[in-house]
């Protein structure tokens, strides 16, 4: 599940990548609507959000992006919003314009769980899933609040703290273990992760791996789109073959 910053290196860029993407093995694919005040996100990611944003990037470009894209592939398409840029559009209105651009589905990291329940009423009526995050360390109680509130699929923090590429493999197997006992939605696992090993690691106990900054990376190279359909193939031996390194 490879991450895309929305508008990076440019708008065009962002619509051959997904089908290129989709094309070298991902199943789903999540597009981040820049934001000038990254949640979480660290220094790669929100480095490529600023320079999205200064290049003209908007909400509205990045889902006509998205909207090119979606003609010619049938891929999973999920949007990593800030619950900043939901509200200031209208909750039922971004949901909406999502939608008709061709996504089926929304991660709000930092959504407040009280308005959950609204954004996510918004999403059943156009068949779209809502997916929150859910910390490595939440408890037994709220990781119950939290699945409740998911539809389409849960994203698990692999690691604590900000984005970002990383050695170790991530131990997720608590975490899913408490996540399965409170819902039977698939679980999706980022934040960490780099490499085919990482792929692996995670695919043994969650159900997709999710890949951000260490592909955002390689797309600030002359050849964006080739660089990011090959270093997804790349990750996607670790579902293959187990791979061991990158």
């Amino acid at each position: 599940m490879p991450f895309l910053t929305g508008g990076y290196p440019s708008l065009d860029v962002t619509t051959a990548a997904i089908g290129a993407v989709a094309a070298a093995g991902a199943s789903v694919i999540e597009v981040g609507i820049p934001f000038s005040d990254p949640i979480a996100d660290g220094p790669v990611i929100a480095a490529s959000m600023h320079e999205a944003l200064a290049a003209g990037a908007t909400v509205d470009s990045v889902f006509h992006a998205v909207r090119k894209a979606r003609r010619t592939t049938d891929v999973g398409l999920v949007a990593m919003v800030s619950a900043s840029i939901v509200t200031k559009i209208g909750a039922q209105e971004f949901v909406a314009c999502a939608s008709d651009a061709g996504f089926d589905g929304l991660i709000v990291p930092d959504l407040d769980i009280t308005c959950a329940g609204e954004l996510g009423g918004f999403c059943d009526e156009r068949g779209m899933s809502l997916s929150l995050l859910v910390a490595p360390n939440s408890s037994r109680a709220r990781v119950a609040q939290l699945t409740e509130l998911c539809r389409g699929f849960i994203y698990l923090l692999a690691r604590a703290g900000l984005t970002g590429e990383r050695e170790s493999n991530p131990e997720i197997a608590h975490s899913v273990e408490a996540i399965r006992l409170a819902s039977a939605l698939p679980i999706a696992a980022g934040f960490g992760l780099s490499t085919p090993a990482h792929v692996a690691a995670v695919t043994q106990h969650a159900d997709a791996a999710i890949v951000g900054s260490a592909l955002v990376r390689r797309m600030g190279s002359t050849h964006p789109v080739e660089a990011a359909a090959e270093f997804t193939q790349l990750l996607a031996t670790g579902l293959r073959t187990g791979a061991t390194s990158a």
